[in-house]
């Protein structure tokens, strides 16, 4: 079976195409960042408590830098949007839209590589605590 149709037709990776590759490419990585020191840190807890902590700090400190990845990208693809406007002049409304739109999407990929560690962050620090 053949999955390459799939992904390339899926309206995620269309999203993450939309949104600037090389931002969301480092979003993602800090997502996936996160997400592994999360589980090192649930793998650790029982062993080594000091590293469980270690691993939670590291996690959030990359899930704050996604987000802050996420409001920059958002940042410089508005003033690109703007420079844009400025060059053309006169715009529709349709494509203001859907220029913010766009520049909007960093920012929602940002607050869910913030979100999704952080509730595993508060988890493993509950449990560390007991």
């Amino acid at each position: 079976m053949n999955f390459l149709p799939v992904v390339v037709s899926n309206p995620f990776v269309d999203r993450f195409n939309e949104g600037g590759p090389f931002f969301m490419s480092l979003i993602l990585i800090c997502l996936l960042l996160a997400l592994f020191f999360v589980v090192m840190g649930f793998v650790n807890l029982n062993k080594d408590v000091l590293k469980s902590k270690k691993m939670t700090r590291l996690a959030s400190d990359v899930s704050i830098l996604g987000l802050v990845f996420g409001f920059l990208g958002s940042t410089i693809g508005m003033i690109a949007a703007f420079d844009a406007l400025e060059a053309i002049g006169d715009i529709s409304n349709g494509m203001m839209a859907a220029g913010l739109k766009v520049a909007f999407l960093t920012t929602v990929f940002g607050c869910i590589t913030f979100i999704i560690p952080r509730i595993g962050i508060i988890i493993l620090r509950a449990m560390q605590k007991s």
